[in-house]
């Protein structure tokens, strides 16, 4: 958590974040391109520049700990403030009482951010602490611009709600209005005691890119967002210090998902020579590497021990396995990058930290993935993955 200095205001950012949701179950847990919206949020709060502490509130186990291991404080919500009809104003009121009794100071600014918002970035949560910070506005809230004809339905008939029906003037002649996202506002926190609401005094609007704008209501919303991530996040790769285990599928991603036959039926399997370089690379850098397959097949068994590393195939729920192996081995799923091409990799992908998929994976194996390699399976995407947590000697061209 960021470090305050005493002539700096302390600002807090508040994310509710209950356990119940009867549009999504589990909503505030859903991975988006391999995080949890949860996590996502506390992501874009930490990386602003002025956010000093950030809280969830929740009454949920499961929540409180992935928000622990994205880097923030979590909140035991009570129950009366957990309900469907529980405000967020309630939630934060007590989030920022639960802070001053644990930090023995109140916050100047507090912010809620929404979870349900997965690409509120932190450029945007920082512009709108500021607008506070600076006293230029006592409250502020990130908004879209909009040029759109607003209709009213009533029983004379379709009423035009922002313009006259009789009048059309072109876009570009019109004055933009502005949809509230619902993604993060903020508060004088003294003022937000005092009112209990999120708009009093002078509010500044943020002004946010529409493309970006996406409410997670129900299940077609979060399968939009999970298909717009590897076109609105940013990029982004681990290192070494975020992982401490390497899983690998094998075929469709150390192989390129062929199987060859001779005439008794004996299967062959194409590898790349890049691969193993990584892989003992990695090895050598002291990172555990596991073989993980459902098949069942000799020629996994013999790769396996080409490589030097262990093996578990003819696993039916390759998450049950890997659940089991890291527990024997002692290593947190959330630090463990797992590598996989097709549709039945995708609950280890829900269990790990890092999912990763090669670029030839099924379409929706990429979508849940964290980070997506530029290599096909098979054809050197695992040393490519090596040259992430390795330094990048590793992408020399192999001979």
């Amino acid at each position: 958590m960021p470090t305050t200095n005493p002539s700096t205001p302390t600002v807090l950012a508040v994310i509710p974040a209950r356990g119940g949701s009867k549009g999504v179950p589990a909503k505030n847990l859903a991975p988006v391109a391999g995080v949890p919206l949860v996590a996502r949020a506390v992501h874009a709060c930490l990386g602003a520049r002025p956010v000093t502490h950030v809280v969830v509130s929740t009454d949920d186990a499961a929540i409180a700990a992935a928000a622990r291991t994205a880097g923030a404080e979590a909140v035991q919500r009570p129950a009366e403030i957990a309900g469907d009809t529980a405000t967020s104003e309630a939630a934060v009121l007590h989030a920022m009482d639960a802070f001053e009794a644990t930090h023995g100071r109140p916050a100047d600014v507090v912010l809620l951010v929404q979870c349900t918002s997965p690409f509120l970035s932190s450029a945007e949560v920082a512009e709108t602490a500021e607008r506070v910070t600076s006293g230029a506005a006592d409250t502020a809230f990130t908004a879209a611009p909009s040029h759109g004809f607003l209709w009213r339905d009533t029983l004379q008939g379709a009423e035009g709600v922002n313009h006259d029906k009789a009048h059309r003037p072109r876009r570009q002649d019109r004055e933009p209005e502005y949809l509230e996202t619902g993604a993060v506002y903020a508060m004088d926190a003294t003022g937000f005691r005092t009112h209990r609401h999120r708009f009093f005094g002078r509010t500044a609007l943020v002004v946010t890119d529409p493309a970006r704008v996406l409410e997670i209501d129900d299940p077609h919303d979060l399968a939009r967002a999970r298909v717009l991530a590897p076109l609105l996040d940013t990029p982004a790769t681990p290192g070494f210090a975020d992982i401490d285990a390497v899983v690998l599928d094998f075929d469709g991603t150390q192989t390129d998902d062929r199987v060859h036959l001779d005439s008794e039926g004996r299967e062959f399997v194409s590898a790349h020579r890049g691969d193993g370089l990584g892989i003992a690379a990695l090895r050598r850098a002291g990172l555990p590497v596991l073989i993980l397959s459902t098949e069942q097949n000799a020629v996994v068994a013999a790769r396996a021990r080409k490589l030097k590393i262990p093996v578990l195939h003819g696993i039916d729920r390759k998450d049950r396995a890997l659940k089991e192996w890291c527990d024997a081995e002692g290593i947190d799923p959330q630090r463990v990058l797992y590598a996989g091409n097709d549709v039945n990799d995708l609950p280890c992908f829900h269990l790990v930290g890092w999912p990763v998929a090669v670029s030839s994976a099924h379409d929706s194996v990429r979508a849940a993935a964290r980070a997506v390699t530029v290599t096909p399976g098979g054809s050197g995407a695992i040393r490519e993955i090596a040259a992430w947590l390795l330094g990048p000697e590793l992408n020399t061209p192999n001979s």
